[in-house]
C-alpha cells in the first residue's frame, strides 16, 4: 500500500537555499525525504549504509538549480521507519519503485553512494526504461572482504559514541582533517534510534549473502557515469574497474586527494562533474 500524501516543512540550506523535508507512506512506513528546486526533471540522491539525506547537504543547492532534487532516508535508515524485515537488495529496490510512485518521481537521474549505488546500479539493472541516467560513486556490490574502515564504521554503529564515531569517519574520509561534529553527532543521533541497528546489521547480513552485482552491471544500457575518491579507504578505488568494465555505456572519474563521500569533501569539483554529464546530449 502506498499512501500519496505529503507533510512539508521548510529547512534551510546553507543559510540561504530552501528545501522541503517531506513524508510519505510505503508499505504502512513513514518514509522521510528532503525536496527542493522545481525543474521538470528529477535526480534522486540516495545515501549510503548507516546515512540520511542529510549527506548530501552540501551538493543539494547545487543541483537544485538544475532540477528537481528528491532526497530520500532509505528505508531502516535516518528518520524513515525501520521495519522489522530482512533488509535485502530485492527488498529495496522493490522499496525505490514504490517511493518513486508516492513522491511523484518519473524517469529520474539516479545518483548513489556506496550502498546507495548498489541499490541504484540493481534498480537500474532490472528496470532500465525507468531511469534516464545513472551516477554511482564507490558503489558497494563487489568488494568480497571488509575493509578496517568499514569494520570501524560498524563498531561505531554498534556502538554508537563520540570515539567510536569520530575515528570512524576519520578513517573513511582519509584525509586526516577534523571531522564536522555535526556528522558525528547526527551518526550518533539516528544510531540510537528504535532499530536502527537491527536494521544496519540486516543490511549487512543482505549484503553479503547477495551474489556480486557483476552479472546485473552486464544487463545496465543506461548512459552511466562512476565518480570514486582515489584515497577511498571503506571500498578502495581498484574495485572500481569491475564497474567500468561491466556497464556497457560507462564513463569514470577519479577524485583526487578524497575518500569515501567526495561530494561531502569536494562538493564543488564532484557537482560540477555530475553536471557535466547529466546535461550533455
Amino acid at each position: 500500500m502506498i499512501a500519496l500524501f505529503t507533510k512539508t516543512y521548510l529547512l534551510m540550506i546553507n543559510d540561504s537555499k530552501i528545501m522541503e523535508e517531506k513524508f510519505v507512506h510505503v508499505d504502512d512506513n513513514k518514509i522521510r525525504y528532503l525536496e527542493s528546486g522545481n525543474s521538470k526533471k528529477t535526480l534522486v540522491l540516495l545515501h549510503g549504509l548507516g546515512a540520511s539525506a542529510e549527506r548530501w547537504t552540501a551538493v543539494i543547492p547545487i543541483f537544485a538549480e538544475h532540477f528537481r532534487v528528491v532526497v530520500p532516508d532509505l528505508i531502516g535508515f535516518g528518520y524513515s521507519d525501520k521495519p522489522l524485515t530482512d533488509y535485502t537488495l530485492d527488498f529495496f529496490s522493490n522499496f525505490l519503485e514504490k517511493f518513486f510512485i508516492a513522491s511523484n518521481v518519473d524517469r529520474p537521474i539516479i545518483l548513489g553512494s556506496s550502498l546507495g549505488g548498489q541499490i541504484s546500479a540493481e534498480y537500474t539493472s532490472t528496470h532500465p526504461q525507468n531511469v534516464e541516467k545513472l551516477i554511482l560513486t564507490s558503489p558497494s556490490g563487489v568488494m568480497k572482504q571488509a575493509t578496517p574502515a568499514l569494520d570501524a564504521y560498524m563498531m561505531a554503529a554498534m556502538y554508537p559514541n563520540e570515539q567510536n564515531a569520530k575515528n570512524a569517519f576519520e578513517l573513511m574520509e582519509g584525509s586526516g582533517e577534523k571531522i564536522d561534529e555535526k556528522i558525528t553527532d547526527g551518526f550518533i543521533e539516528r544510531m540510537r534510534l528504535p532499530n536502527a541497528k537491527l536494521a544496519f546489521m540486516s543490511t549487512i547480513l543482505g549484503l553479503k549473502n547477495a551474489e556480486i552485482i557483476t552479472k546485473k552491471l552486464q544487463s545496465i544500457i543506461t548512459p552511466t557515469l562512476i565518480i570514486w575518491g582515489s584515497d577511498d579507504p571503506v571500498i578502495p578505488i581498484q574495485h572500481a574497474d569491475e564497474f567500468v568494465a561491466a556497464i556497457s555505456d560507462c564513463r569514470f572519474f577519479k577524485m583526487d586527494n578524497c575518500g569515501h563521500t567526495p561530494y561531502v569533501q569536494e562538493p564543488t569539483i564532484f557537482a560540477s562533474k555530475v553536471l557535466d554529464f547529466v546535461l550533455s546530449n
